[in-house]
């Protein structure tokens, strides 16, 4: 591809040649563009985008990520944004919800629509085979534009018109063919209630994109998790075939490789900050992005620990870093007044660490149960 752009000095497509990242060199790398090496002063707006956009299966998790990673960050700002139709919560990548900016929305969801497409077939494409399609988006795009809905209420709307289906499906098939937002309160700091739906174009008063550019979303990708495979891009998005998108970016990319000789792409531009430079323990919330972005995870957990925090049942446990790499799980219990934050560290820690992590621990309950009026920390064995 000819950009016009003068190449990076590594463009190595010969992977003898390509310069070797220790797993530690690829963890430095990642933490520094997680925002994770030290809290930076940023909106949480920007965050966002720059994150290309946060995990968020559970209401809460999108907030705790950002804490972890900025300055001064208060669950206000993010729930604002949410009410002022500026970040919403959609399925994205790897068909899972997401909180995104609006902007995002529009330009992203249509690149992962395959994603969608592939997960429903494979769970609910017998159960409406011969359906016509188009007919059934449009009837759910009215029911949802009319007002949002739950999922259960999708499906028995939809029921009437076709009787003979399984609801469930039916309900699927919008969140398929219809680009479907959660509205709030779900999603704002403090509140609850079931999610309820209704079209992006609609919310955002905007339509989606007409000419999405797949490499700018890999170029973010990098941006944000970087350096990394085409396997690790595909377990990130969800999308396959990316091998040929990466070979048209080649040009302007530099290559590394891992050391077991993977290729590695990234951004001649981006940070690699020196293996040796400390990083401050952290604690991250249920299923935060630099745990799923990744085909080979062993740049920020051990194999040893996967079962731990990634449990049968879908769950992705909240997490403590120590010296970058997670070392165990946490939790806040409330009782009677007093919130107690729970560490399981997976191995021994040093005294040192034990007291970093008190220290970080009383800021998290600081932030997340402000209301109670006792806070302990208590560290399992």
């Amino acid at each position: 591809m000819d950009t016009g752009k003068k190449k990076p000095a590594n463009t190595a497509t010969n992977l003898e040649t390509a310069s070797v990242l220790g797993r530690r060199a690829l963890n430095r790398a990642l933490l520094e563009r997680q925002l994770l090496l030290r809290r930076v002063k940023l909106p949480a707006f920007e965050a966002i985008e720059h994150l290309v956009g946060l995990q968020a299966q559970a209401p809460n998790p999108p907030y705790y990520a950002l804490w972890a990673r900025l300055e001064e960050f208060r669950q206000e700002e993010l729930s604002q944004l949410i009410e002022e139709r500026k970040a919403v919560r959609i399925a994205m990548m790897r068909s899972t919800i997401h909180l995104v900016s609006a902007r995002d929305c529009l330009e992203l969801r249509p690149l992962v629509q395959g994603v969608h497409d592939r997960a429903f077939t494979g769970t609910y494409g017998k159960s409406l085979a011969g359906l016509d399609a188009q007919a059934l988006a449009a009837a759910g795009r009215a029911l949802v534009e009319a007002k949002p809905m739950t999922f259960s209420e999708i499906g028995k709307r939809l029921r009437e018109e076709w009787p003979d289906r399984d609801p469930d499906a039916l309900a699927a098939a919008i969140r398929t063919l219809v680009p479907l937002v959660q509205v709030p309160p779900r999603g704002l700091w403090g509140l609850s209630g079931q999610a309820l739906h209704t079209s992006a174009e609609l919310w955002l008063g905007s339509s989606l994109s007409s000419v999405p550019k797949l490499e700018i979303m890999i170029q973010r990708y990098l941006s944000a998790f970087g350096p990394a495979s085409v396997k690790d891009m595909q377990a990130w998005s969800g999308l396959t075939r990316l091998r040929e998108v990466l070979e048209k970016l080649r040009p302007d990319l530099i290559c590394f490789r891992d050391e077991q000789g993977n290729e590695l792409f990234d951004l001649p531009d981006a940070p690699r900050p020196d293996p040796a430079i400390a990083a401050p323990p952290r604690f991250l919330g249920e299923f935060d992005n630099i745990l799923l972005s990744h085909a080979d995870r062993s740049r920020i957990i051990d194999d040893t620990y996967r079962n731990r925090v990634f449990t049968k049942n879908g769950i992705i446990r909240s997490v403590i870093l120590v010296d970058g790499f997670v070392r165990g799980i946490w939790n806040i219990k409330r009782e009677s007044g007093t919130a107690t934050l729970t560490i399981e560290p997976f191995r021994s820690l040093s005294s040192q660490e034990q007291d970093e992590l008190v220290v970080e621990g009383a800021k998290l309950l600081k932030f997340a149960a402000v209301d109670d009026l006792t806070h302990d920390i208590q560290f399992l064995t």
